[in-house]
């Protein structure tokens, strides 16, 4: 029997509904989503009003250096299946990888809904996540480095989409602080590269070849 590890987050977008369901699609690509090279929709219907959708992503599939031993492979194929309801302002997804199963299987399920504090004006993501390893004496290893990974890339992913939302729809921008915020860090970040841009050139032509140096929930379940 496979040892599963579970994570959940949430994150709330400063968007209605069906501004963020638009978002979704138009996503890829954005500046914090280098690690997605390609997606295609490989089929979609109409079953009663509800939009189903599936899609081949592919990522990079960067290892620690203990998992090269298990895996060399540098990228992954993921299948996304989508089902959004407009009627019901309903939007859930469904991903997985289809390729390295035996060393980590990753099930996410996201849901995006009306936020129930202000439907009218902001969305709230639900986002679940299962990682399996069936690689006997490490798996809580490999298990445990697949749930830091979801953590980290649900932080891009927000940044991602935020950036996004505010390229197609900049009028919602005003009085947004999620949306403000981003546009903050960006800034934030894109000074600390020139000061430290700044500070390794001085620092070489001082010195020749001196170089600065530089809420989730687990549980476990079978």
């Amino acid at each position: 029997m496979i040892m599963v590890r579970y994570c959940e987050q949430s994150a709330t977008f400063n968007h209605p509904w069906h501004q963020v369901v638009q978002a979704f699609w138009e996503r890829y690509p954005n500046p914090h989503s280098s690690h997605v090279l390609t997606e295609d929709t490989v089929a979609r219907r109409l079953e009663g009003g509800c939009l189903r959708s599936k899609r081949i992503v592919t990522k990079t599939n960067r290892m620690p250096k203990w998992g090269e031993r298990f895996l060399s492979a540098r990228t992954v194929a993921v299948l996304e299946e989508s089902a959004c309801e407009p009627a019901r302002h309903s939007m859930v997804t469904l991903t997985r990888n289809l390729a390295h199963t035996h060393l980590m299987e990753v099930t996410e399920r996201v849901e995006y809904v009306p936020h129930p504090d202000d439907p009218q004006h902001k969305t709230l993501v639900r986002r679940c996540a299962w990682v399996g390893s069936r690689v006997f004496g490490f798996g809580y290893a490999i298990q445990a480095f697949g749930v830091e990974r979801f953590k980290k890339n649900l932080n891009n992913t927000v940044l991602g989409f935020n950036h996004v939302l505010a390229k197609m729809f900049p009028q919602q921008n005003a009085g947004m602080p999620v949306t403000e915020a981003v546009s903050a860090m960006d800034a934030r970040k894109e000074r600390l590269r020139e000061t430290a841009k700044k500070a390794t050139e001085l620092a070489k032509s001082k010195a020749g070849a001196m170089v600065p140096q530089a809420a989730c929930a687990e549980r476990e379940s079978r």
